[in-house]
Parts: C-alpha cells; structure tokens; sequence
C-alpha cells in the first residue's frame, strides 16, 4: 500500500521541479453515468491519486510551492450525511487533511472564490489543458476575470505550462513501494490464467473463462479488472482487442486469453494461449513456439542502457523467420522486413508502459530518438502471430490461428525481472499444468 510519507514525497518533488511562484492544479475524473440511475464504479484519475491518494470525485487538487498557509490544498464535497446514507462516506475538507495529508481542504462550492486568488501572481500555471473541457473553461473564467482587473493592480499568470510532461515522467519510474504493489498484482493475475488453465473445456462459452479469471480477481482483493478481459477461442484470437466473449470454445482450437488485474491502482497485463482440450496440434504448436522464442529473446533485450525499440525488433527478427520457414511468408528475411511484409501477420509493436494505467503514461522517444531504458520503467513484452481465418493466400491448416504471449517485465540494474512470470507458457509445460 501507497502510504501518506509516499505521497507527500511525490509532491515534493513535483513543487520542487515547478518552482516557487507557480501554481499546479489537478482535477479528479468525473463520475460516468452507466445508465438511467445507475454510474460505472468510479476510479479516480490517476494523476490524481498519484499525488495525493484522494478516491472522491468532484475534487481539485492545488499545489502551491511556498505558500505560508500550506502547498497542498484540496477542494472537495462537503460532508452530507443523507447523501452517505445512499452513496457511501465522504472525506469533507476535514478529512482531506486529517486523512490525505491537505494543508488546507475547501468546499468544492467555494472554488470561484478561493482558487482566482491562488492564481493572482503567479508566473506560471501547470495544468493539462483539454482533459476537463469543463474545468478548462472556469480555469480560463478566471484568468480572464484576473485580467480584467489589471487596472486595479491585478496581475494575471504569465505563462501556462502543460503538467503531464513531468508529472508522467514521474510515474514513468516505479519506486520500491510502487514495485511491491505491481509484483501482487502479476501474482494475482497469474492465479487467475492458471485458474482458467484449469477450468477450460470443450464447449465452455468464453464468457464462463472469463468469469474464472475474475473471480481469482476479486477473491484476491482486486476488485476490478485492469481492462476488459479478452477471451477469444479460434479464429476470435486473431481479434486484436476481441471482447464480445461470447462464443463456444471448440475441441482443437486455441484459446487467447488477454487479462489481468488492477491491485491498489496498479494494473497487470498478461496474455496466454493454450488449448482448449490441452493439446497443442502440429500446426498451432509451429507458429506458437515462434512466437515464445520471439517474447524470450526479447526480454533478453529488456535491458538497461537498450533502447525502447531493440525488444520489439528482436520479435520482428524471429518472427519474420519464423514465417519464412513455415512458408507463410516467402523472400529473404531482410527484405521482408523492410518492406513490414511481417505486418500481415504481427500488426502491433511489441510492448507498452505499464503503472497505474495498462498502457501507462511516459514517453517512448526523447529528442525524437528512441529513448534509453532505466532502473524503475516496467514494460510489457507481447508478440504474436495472427492468420485470419479468412486468409485464403494460406493453407487452410493455418488459418485461424490466433497466439499471443505477455508477460510484464521490471527493468532492474541486474536484468529484468518478470512480474508474471506463475503461468506455464513453454508447450511442455502446458500441456503438464493442463493434464494434471
């Protein structure tokens, strides 16, 4: 768990890189309505709980290095007991400060009166313009009121400046605490894939594997999924991003089962794919020990002092041959590669940044050069191969094939760690785990 020590640090370090005389400001994600009286579950923003660990909507969240009278400031929903008695509790003011460490808490309604006056003097405004259209509007309100006081001595902030860059490139390295909440929640997540490993069988609908894989969530204290969970069987594994669910799973076909937990704001992403009776065919085993032998080179690669791209190109190399071999692609493996002619069949990149967001915040270039990895970043490693059940330019024994294989890698001074490393995914080792 984040404690309060964490997340007072992480606003020191953020006042310490905007500097005296500037103003940070942060909204809390809006609740969305789901249905006529009914919302999705809420999460908060996650710039926002990074900074202050706040769970409640309708907030804003003010830093303002050195001002006397406290740099962490809150506005939030007041206490309302007939609305706790539908809705649940509320920090009010009160509890931002005893409880998430505010310096001073405000009424959510008392913004228009108190926030303008933060902002008078201040040279430099941090905020992420366009992400609350809506908040954009009042922050733009009172700037211009502020200008149109200037006669009277007034003085308006001289420059906006967007926030995500340092605060993203904040969460981008991981810290022990942050480490110690993604590891449970790959430990989580592989519970789950080794549960559905088990339960699988011929003529389940994938929504019942899906529902396997949730209840290891839940059981385990993770409460939601970090995304919607992908379980396609067939010729819906060759679906990137399939989540209908829906389906029978046949006898002879692969089951590509995307999906992992978020733990205390942190999420996992894992992917495995295995047979629906628990034997690999001649064919799905050609193309699926491919790809392992892709993922394993490339967390080899997951190394510091590389670069962000070597991982997916070590994939592209061996999938590349790999298809040469089999026939599916034909031309020498450079060529092919330079002119994408894998892309037919392997269509994404081979990984993402993974936090608090499945596909994290943080940038992939620096200076428009792919950039150098470090100590702290955790990454998902995840090729695949993908031959359309309507591809009638190969052998109809290929076709429908759909594999995938994921893992989520710490990038650590001694080599990369695997985060997720508790599912079978070597044939062997499959084939044993579902036999047994």
């Amino acid at each position: 768990m984040i404690d309060s020590k964490e997340f007072a640090r992480r606003r020191r370090d953020l006042m310490s890189m905007i500097g005296k005389n500037s103003i940070a400001v942060i909204t809390a994600a809006p609740e969305r309505q789901r249905s006529r009286d009914t919302h999705f579950p809420y999460r908060q923003d996650s710039d926002f709980y990074y900074l202050s660990g706040f769970p409640e909507p309708e907030a804003v969240l003010v830093l303002v290095p050195g001002r006397k009278q406290g740099e962490f400031i809150v506005f939030c929903r007041d206490r309302d007991p007939d609305r706790e008695i539908w809705d649940g509790y509320r920090a009010g003011p009160e509890g931002a400060c005893a409880d998430f460490g505010a310096n001073d808490a405000f009424p959510i309604n008392d913004i228009d009166e108190i926030l303008p006056g933060l902002l008078e003097d201040k040279e430099r405004v941090y905020y992420a313009v366009g992400k609350d259209r809506e908040f954009d509007q009042h922050l733009m309100g009172w700037i211009n009121d502020i200008r149109a006081r200037a006669r009277t001595g007034a003085v308006p902030p001289g420059e906006f400046v967007d926030l995500d860059h340092l605060l993203h490139e904040m969460r981008l390295f991981k810290k022990p605490a942050e480490i110690k909440l993604m590891r449970k929640a790959g430990k989580i997540s592989a519970a789950a894939h080794c549960r559905a490993m088990r339960a699988v069988r011929p003529g389940m609908r994938e929504f019942e594997l899906q529902a396997e894989l949730e209840h290891e969530f839940a059981k385990a204290g993770a409460s939601y999924p970090a995304y919607t969970s992908i379980v396609g069987g067939g010729g819906n594994a060759c679906v990137l991003h399939y989540i209908t669910n829906q389906d029978e799973l046949n006898d002879g076909d692969l089951v590509l089962i995307d999906a992992g937990c978020e733990y205390q704001h942190y999420a996992a992403d894992i992917t495995r794919t295995f047979p629906v009776n628990g034997k690999f065919s001649t064919e799905q085993k050609a193309i699926y020990e491919i790809v392992l032998e892709a993922q394993q080179a490339a967390i080899e690669t997951v190394q510091v002092g590389n670069t962000w791209d070597q991982p997916h190109q070590a994939t592209v190399e061996i999938i590349t041959a790999g298809l040469v071999q089999l026939g599916l692609l034909k031309g020498k493996v450079k060529d092919l590669i330079e002119k994408n002619a894998y892309t037919r069949f392997y269509m994404h990149r081979a990984g993402h940044w993974l936090g608090m967001d499945v596909h994290d915040v943080g940038d992939y270039k620096v200076d428009n050069q792919w950039r150098m990895l470090e100590p702290g970043m955790v990454m998902t490693v995840e090729p695949g191969i993908y031959i359309s059940p309507n591809d009638t330019k190969v052998a109809k024994k290929w076709r429908g094939i759909g594999i995938r294989i994921e893992d989520d890698v710490l990038l650590t001074r001694k080599g990369p760690e695997v985060l997720t490393a508790g599912v079978p995914k070597t044939v062997a080792d499959i084939e044993a785990f579902m036999a047994g």
